[in-house]
């Protein structure tokens, strides 16, 4: 039996594996070229930043072709992985259970969760590894009574080198990505075709043949009985309304805002992004230096990078954003995001000034890339894990099943679901 997995995130990885382990014959179409990490020295692209010279975020493929950036409106910048292993490769390495929107159409991801923390054993990064500064600031968020919690990651410590960036790929191997689990399902016999996107999915009578591949200026077709949908809220939705297909212009991104401040040597980027967050009804808040800001945004050119302290917002956002057939992304920050966003600032500015973090506070550039929602599950889904008009033989394992924004780190989350998905898919084939 077939099985064509479009996508190598933690979404496609973790089907893949599951799949060829259990009978499936697993091919895998990722879009994008196998990942090299970024291995340049910042330093050298301060006097370019500095005057302006290194043009708008799209230029930043340049630089680091792994990471695809698109504004889906003025204010807003949306990133994602193409590469091998997905958006896992450009992540904090953070493995934290969320599940909002989940609850509401009883689905309940535990075991999931669990089987997934067991194998992979995510810890915190040790306090001795953090910077003066964040060490302060958590201290400042307990004496506020905002709970920090250190973030438990996939992150191996002992081999961490706290370049701080972990965005970038890692360089020294120790966060883990979804290539570990890509690479399992290789051993196992699965087939990775790399520079291959998916312009749209072949569908007979009401069942899916295959997949349109493009691949070395050649179209062609791949025959499958099972095809996998992991291409994330975007890519998935793009070949969905290709396919002809419905899909919900329901995108969330998981807002993320870094309000900046500055001390003299705070040095922040020689640590792991995101040792801590606290945790709150729509947002987290967590000490992270957001690099876009840092390169792009105008405000924040005048401070160095070892000056500069972030503290981040990411916001649970208003499910509303339209991927259309071409790949371009309609999404802006509604009303209701912005009033959520001056809340959560609220609390971001004591936790820095009781730190000693001098003002101006200045807002970086809105990105997100938690992609997810346009393929929403609901209660009546839950059986077989897929929405009802999805034709027989096609699913979808990626957040765009989730039907609502988390606020949260989601990696976990994208490949439970998926695990999810992928034994369901197991339980429609018998093998002798």
């Amino acid at each position: 039996m077939r099985a064509i997995v479009v996508g190598t995130g933690a979404g496609g990885a973790t089907t893949a594996r599951e799949l060829q382990a259990n009978g499936f014959e697993v091919h895998l179409l990722e879009a994008g070229p196998p990942f090299k990490p970024f291995t340049r020295r910042l330093s050298w692209t301060e006097p370019f930043r500095r005057f302006g010279l290194l043009g708008g975020e799209k230029k930043f493929k340049y630089l680091f072709p792994a990471m695809h950036m698109q504004r889906s409106s003025p204010d807003l910048v949306l990133v994602r992985g193409l590469s091998t292993g997905g958006s896992t490769v450009l992540s904090c390495g953070n493995l934290a259970r969320t599940d909002n929107g989940l609850k509401e159409i009883g689905l309940d991801l535990t075991p999931e969760f669990q089987e997934l923390e067991d194998e992979l054993k995510p810890e915190p990064i040790p306090i001795e590894m953090w910077r003066p500064m964040t060490q302060k600031m958590f201290q400042s968020a307990q004496d506020l009574g905002l709970n920090p919690q250190p973030t438990p990651k996939v992150v191996d410590s002992r081999r961490c080198i706290s370049c701080g960036l972990c965005e970038l790929g890692c360089q020294a191997g120790a966060r883990w990505d979804s290539r570990q689990f890509l690479k399992e399902a290789i051993q196992k016999g699965a087939t990775l075709y790399t520079n291959s996107p998916v312009e749209k999915v072949i569908i007979g009578k009401e069942r899916v043949k295959g997949v349109l591949v493009k691949s070395k200026g050649k179209t062609t077709i791949m025959k499958g009985e099972v095809v996998v949908l992991a291409a994330g809220g975007i890519g998935t939705a793009q070949i969905l309304k290709n396919s002809g297909l419905p899909v919900r212009d329901s995108l969330w991104a998981d807002i993320v805002l870094t309000m900046g401040g500055v001390s003299k040597g705070a040095h922040q980027l020689e640590e792991p992004p995101m040792v801590w967050y606290t945790e709150h009804e729509d947002f987290i808040l967590s000490p992270y230096l957001d690099i876009l800001s840092h390169f792009f945004h105008k405000p924040w050119t005048n401070v160095s990078i070892q000056d500069r302290v972030g503290l981040m917002v990411k916001l649970a956002d208003v499910e509303e954003g339209t991927v259309h057939t071409s790949g371009e992304v309609e999404k802006s920050l509604t009303s209701l995001d912005q009033i959520r966003l001056e809340q959560a600032i609220t609390h971001a500015s004591p936790v820095m000034e009781r730190a000693g973090v001098s003002r101006p506070f200045v807002n970086g550039m809105y990105n997100g890339g938690h992609l997810g929602g346009t393929v929403p599950l609901e209660k009546k889904d839950l059986s077989t894990m897929k929405p009802s008009w999805l034709p027989e033989g096609l699913w979808v394992a990626d957040l765009s099943l989730a039907p609502r924004s988390q606020g949260m780190p989601t990696m976990l989350l994208t490949a439970a679901l998926s695990l999810r998905v992928a034994r369901k898919i197991e339980g429609n084939f018998k093998f002798e």
